[in-house]
């Protein structure tokens, strides 16, 4: 398999994760890169695992090094996709995967054209906003402003290369599965 870089987005809540974490273990040869945030670690998050939590200066420093590949402010915090932990991944020959808002998959798409691009759609703005208010992680006014950037976000889903519903989560993750085996060994007949 050749390693490629797949970036999956879709909006807050939408189970990027989920799906990115059941597909791992049945697709060989593929990696998570960690992203960075300054946003405040949740109890239950692991600097290193989730996110490379950083203080805002750090977050700037490493900008103005131009140590990212992306970077954008969302809900109030700073994300970003550090450009070692990719190159590194790669250059190892494995395929690796990120998951970021879809700002910062444009970006992506803009400095590295072969990106294959995902986006994961909820099934309705009504099942995005239950699941958003069922994981109890952000108060209501946090999960109105995320529900405002996911409306905006569903307009850009034609930018991407794939476009997976998250309906089923099972089926869902079979299908970005069999995307990655095709797209990994697809790009070994070109």
């Amino acid at each position: 398999m050749t390693a490629r870089l797949f970036v999956v987005a879709g909006p807050s809540g939408v189970g990027k994760g989920t799906l990115i974490r059941r597909v791992l273990p049945s697709v060989g040869g593929i990696g998570v890169a960690t992203s960075a945030t300054t946003r405040p670690r949740r109890p239950d998050e692991v600097d290193g695992r989730e996110y490379h939590f950083l203080t805002v200066p750090e977050f700037n420093r490493r900008v103005e090094a131009g140590e990212f590949l992306e970077h954008v402010t969302y809900a109030d915090h700073r994300y970003g996709t550090l450009r070692s932990e990719v190159e590194r991944r790669l250059a190892d020959g494995e395929s690796v995967v990120l998951e970021i808002d879809v700002v910062g998959a444009g970006e992506i798409k803009r400095r590295l054209p072969n990106a294959v691009l995902v986006f994961v759609s909820p099934p309705t703005m009504d099942d995005l906003e239950s699941r958003l208010t069922l994981r109890n992680t952000d108060p209501p006014e946090v999960i109105a402003r995320r529900l405002r950037i996911a409306r905006d976000e569903m307009e850009a889903k034609e930018r991407f290369d794939h476009t997976i519903v998250n309906a089923d989560v099972e089926r869902a993750a079979a299908e970005l599965a069999g995307l990655i085996r095709r797209e990994t060994t697809a790009e070994e007949t070109r």
